[in-house]
């Protein structure tokens, strides 16, 4: 990879790396000063997480692999502690001790993941519904509500069943649009009676990256030339080909939710979607340009279909050929095919123009944009570093995010499905100083801040969900960072413990 490279390949190369960097001591912030009173009246506030790296019980409950399950066993050296999600933190078991963690905090919601392979465990309709994966799910559901707690529930959250991976490729083939058709259409006809918000997937364009471009989030696919260590790939056309069918696989089943359930179960679908925000490395014309470039391949790539009915027009014109198109049909579909946008922020980065790559370089998700996102400008970081050295702390994103959705994509409804900050999984730590997170209430106190600023300023914002109510598996990252407002002991059982956090939400919440 050049220098002149487009540099999410550096954020999704090191999503796994951890830094030693730990924020300064920072205030314990009154929250007299800002609460929950200072949003408006029915405003939502939860906590987030997905199956996978939530429930463990990989092999119980009639479940049937994933290809994170695959992954993780594969390519163990891929996983930066060599860890995998077959016990992730067992909350199919713990289930009803986390809602009530959930209750004692205050918490208004919670978004969670249905796992594709325990409904259907060969992916496939016609290979059975598994009965104790609906049971599961109806028992967390109505634990939920028997609390007070209401259901955000996400379809995909990159679990596909490994059955369909083999069979046809997954979302690399047509054929997944079918196969999501039957499985969702189960899951809206068991807890549609109860769940009121939908969320198709999670994050298409994370799946579409670094499942197909980097190869370092299953299945593991990018081209030869990478030199990653990938099973096989096109760096250069398949994530291009996923997303397309991330997208009519999301609008198919809007489709069916509109037209045989939304009349009856009265509730809401939507999409969850991630951006950073993009900073012009420098008031050149060439570098603002290019930060616009870099939001549409990020977040454009799908909020444009969805409310344009066709891809950006820095896409087709720098893909060319290699961008798939929509049929008019398809076109009509995907366009305005939600109720809401859920949305996940967490960090910026500076952009700055690319040159075009000379011949011998093959044509890359990576390099299409022509733009080069770094951390740092003039060796000054963007915001302080996390554990994670794709993710530094850059608040007013949030907001600069939300008035540029607001007014290039007609101010949708929006929920904030994720927004968090991970700290290194420390062992020499003690109990005591691995509950103290600080950083991680002053990351909360800024972003909602300028959140609160964002809807003042007319953003359609009406929730906000914390990632995560508890520690997790954290995908490549493994276990070697904690992004929980709640700690887990991962030595003990796996209980778990407030952190800071969680008494400054419980405070935060109180009405």
């Amino acid at each position: 990879m050049t220098t002149e490279g487009y540099n999410l390949f550096a954020f999704l190369c090191f999503l796994g790396t951890v830094t030693s960097t730990s924020y300064a001591s920072t205030p314990n912030y009154d929250t007299a000063s800002l609460n929950r009173s200072s949003f408006p009246a029915g405003f939502i506030f939860g906590t987030a997480s997905s199956a996978y790296q939530y429930e463990g019980a990989a092999n119980q409950g009639g479940r049937g692999p994933s290809i994170w399950d695959t992954y993780t066993h594969k390519h163990p050296e891929r996983i930066a502690d060599r860890s995998t999600g077959d016990v992730a933190i067992d909350s199919y078991h713990k289930y009803k001790e986390d809602v009530g963690i959930m209750k004692e905090m205050g918490l208004d919601a919670y978004r969670f993941s249905i796992s594709w392979s325990r409904i259907l465990p060969n992916g496939k309709l016609s290979g059975g519904v598994n009965g104790e994966g609906i049971k599961y799910y109806n028992n967390l559901i109505n634990e939920l509500l028997a609390k007070g707690i209401q259901p955000f529930v996400t379809l995909f959250h990159w679990d596909l069943p490994q059955a369909l991976e083999d069979e046809y490729g997954g979302f690399l083939s047509t054929n997944v649009v079918n196969d999501f058709h039957d499985y969702v259409d189960v899951c809206f006809k068991e807890f549609g009676d109860r769940v009121k918000h939908w969320i198709t997937l999670n994050e298409p364009w994370s799946y579409s990256i670094g499942g197909y471009a980097t190869g370092i989030l299953a299945p593991g696919r990018c081209s030869d030339w990478q030199k990653l260590n990938c099973t096989g790939g096109d760096s250069g056309i398949e994530p291009y080909l996923v997303s397309h069918h991330l997208l009519l696989a999301h609008a198919t089943v809007v489709q069916l939710y509109k037209q045989k359930y939304q009349a009856i179960q009265k509730g809401l679908i939507g999409i969850t979607l991630i951006s950073f925000w993009m900073v012009p490395f420098s008031d050149a014309k060439h570098n603002q340009n290019a930060a616009d470039r870099a939001l549409d391949f990020m977040f454009g790539w799908y909020m444009d279909p969805l409310v344009n009915g066709e891809y950006p027009h820095s896409m087709r014109s720098l893909v060319g050929n290699r961008l798939p198109k929509f049929s008019k049909e398809q076109s009509e579909m995907i366009k305005g095919s939600f109720d809401f946008i859920g949305l996940n922020y967490y960090t910026a980065n500076y952009v700055a123009y690319a040159p075009r790559l000379g011949a011998g370089h093959p044509p890359s998700y990576l390099t299409d944009a022509r733009s080069n996102q770094s951390v740092e400008r003039h060796g000054v970081l963007i915001g302080p570093e996390a554990a994670s050295n794709w993710l530094h702390v850059y608040p007013s994103g949030i907001y600069d995010l939300l008035l540029y959705t607001k007014k290039k994509y007609n101010n949708p409804l929006i929920y904030i499905t994720e927004n968090g900050v991970d700290e290194v999984n420390n062992s020499t730590l003690s109990l005591e100083e691995a509950l103290v997170d600080s950083m991680r209430i002053d990351y909360y106190h800024q972003h909602l801040s300028f959140l609160q600023r964002a809807i003042k300023d007319g953003a359609n914002v009406k929730g906000f969900f914390a990632w995560s109510l508890l520690d997790n598996f954290e995908w490549n990252s493994g276990f070697t960072v904690r992004f929980g407002i709640n700690y887990v002991d991962y030595k003990h059982g796996l209980k778990r413990y407030p952190k800071q956090s969680s008494y400054w939400f419980k405070k935060f919440l109180q009405k």
